[in-house]
């Protein structure tokens, strides 16, 4: 099941499968992409609340999300998006650090980007936190704009 959300960065189209949030993408929404998804469903609990958080989190009320989540992803991917969790509203951490927490080096700070980017349900797990060495903003599968604002959103919120 799926539905829509208007926000600030955009419509974001909230999926779940077995009453966990599998995905979160960004608008212009891709079909056919062999992603599951079923049939639009605006009352579905856990689309209920996590439209409610996101509106929330917008909104600069709420800094730590509550849902149940079940994204799709090998191994290392699964280290890197819980790591990424561990990352606090309105810090950032580089490619290599993350690859540090998981007790690798820097030459694994590669392979994290890669997770990083194939992450499918961002702001709830918060690969915008995640930068480049030297501090600059680097890729971001919804767009570099998106990745600036979410950052934004959340210094503004701490002061």
């Amino acid at each position: 099941m799926w539905t829509v959300l208007d926000s600030p960065i955009g419509e974001l189209r909230l999926v779940e499968r077995h009453d966990a949030i599998t995905a979160i993408e960004f608008s212009p929404f891709r079909e056919g992409d062999g992603r599951v998804r079923g049939a639009r469903d605006d009352a579905h609990p856990v689309l209920v609340e996590a439209a409610r958080q996101l509106t929330a989190y917008f909104a600069r009320d709420l800094k730590e999300f509550d849902l149940p989540l079940a994204p799709e992803g090998s191994d290392f991917q699964q280290r890197v998006w819980t790591e990424l969790c561990a990352i606090g509203y309105g810090e950032t951490a580089s490619y290599g650090q993350v690859a540090h927490r998981l007790g690798m080096t820097n030459a694994a700070s590669r392979a994290v980007g890669l997770a990083n980017g194939r992450n499918p349900i961002p702001v709830v797990i918060p690969c915008h936190r995640v930068i480049g060495a030297n501090g600059t903003l680097t890729g971001y599968a919804g767009g570099l704009e998106r990745k600036q604002l979410l950052l934004e959103l959340e210094q503004d919120a701490l002061f």
